[in-house]
């Protein structure tokens, strides 16, 4: 081979390398799916995958590199984030090297990478997009937006996303239209220490059903509101934490802790890990007066989503 083409054969065993290196700590999973999807040894005994994978909370099993398929137990799901953490007891196995995803730029080269029983797997790709937090439409928060540009197959959800030196920046999953996300470590590490910790995340309530509407121009003027509308409650629950700071049924809402809220998804997304026991104020439209409230955010139950 001419020394042309040398750095170029020089890349490739790189790249193999670092397939080879992370794929050591890459693992299958079958959990009621019609076909294995893929997981991470994150840490000692802990395997992270992405939450859709699992059809079943039970009866778990983990193939993993030159092994026969040994059971797993779930740790706990968290849907919103579409995470979720299992546990392997027993079993000597690499955990990966994680990367901070925070020092990627557009255009990196990346990979994904899958196993498939004993199979491992792999596309090479570029980051297409990089930006800010942002929340699903269930209200999980992703601490960082990125977009890998690479071929998915079935498969490869769940699986690690790495560098060329084979060190994981997160975690992939399949967005809306076929498109590829991929979750960053930090908010893997985030979420796999709370489900570790409780089993479930911690998600605020106020206890009460709402609506959005509109508020008139007028209204909104004489208020001084910053915001276009707010929403309003349409049932409070008997005990829960708005019926104890007595918010009443056609309050409506349209600020929290000083934010304004337009819509129940943008005060679901107020309603973090980090607000509950806290006591919040509330800032609501009653009879055409704005009046404030003091709530203690309550937890909402896992059973609840």
């Amino acid at each position: 081979m001419s020394s042309l083409n040398s750095p170029l054969l020089t890349f490739s065993h790189d790249l193999a390398d670092a397939v080879e290196r992370a794929g050591r700590s890459v693992v299958a999973i079958n959990a009621g799916q019609r076909r294995s999807s893929s997981g991470v040894h994150w840490q000692p005994g802990v395997i992270v995958t992405a939450e859709h994978n699992l059809k079943r909370d039970e009866e778990i099993t983990i193939a993993l590199p030159h092994r026969t398929a040994i059971p797993a137990t779930l740790i706990g799901r968290d849907p919103t984030t579409d995470l979720a953490v299992l546990r392997l007891e027993g079993v000597e196995l690499p955990t990966v090297e994680i990367a901070d995803a925070s020092q990627l730029k557009v255009g990196h080269f990346v990979l994904a990478i899958a196993r498939h029983n004993n199979d491992l797997s792999a596309s090479f790709g570029v980051l297409s997009a990089l930006s800010g937090s942002w929340r699903t439409w269930s209200g999980g928060e992703i601490d960082q937006f990125i977009r890998p540009d690479l071929s998915f197959y079935p498969g490869f959800s769940g699986g690690p996303l790495v560098d060329v030196q084979g060190r994981v920046v997160g975690i992939n999953t399949s967005g809306p239209r076929r498109m590829v996300l991929t979750i960053p470590t930090i908010t893997v590490n985030r979420v796999v220490s709370q489900l570790i910790e409780k089993g479930h995340i911690s998600r605020g309530y106020l206890g009460v059903s709402l609506q959005p509407v509109h508020l008139p121009d007028t209204l909104k003027a004489t208020l001084n509101l910053p915001g276009s509308g707010g929403v309003i409650v349409v049932n409070v629950e008997a005990g829960g934490p708005a019926d104890h700071s007595s918010v009443l049924i056609g309050d409506v809402l349209v600020a929290l802790d000083g934010i304004p809220v337009r819509d129940t998804s943008e005060l679901l997304a107020l309603l973090g890990p980090e607000r509950v026991g806290k006591t919040v104020g509330a800032t609501i439209v009653r009879g055409g007066t704005l009046t404030e409230l003091a709530i203690v955010v309550g937890e909402r139950s896992p059973q609840e989503g």
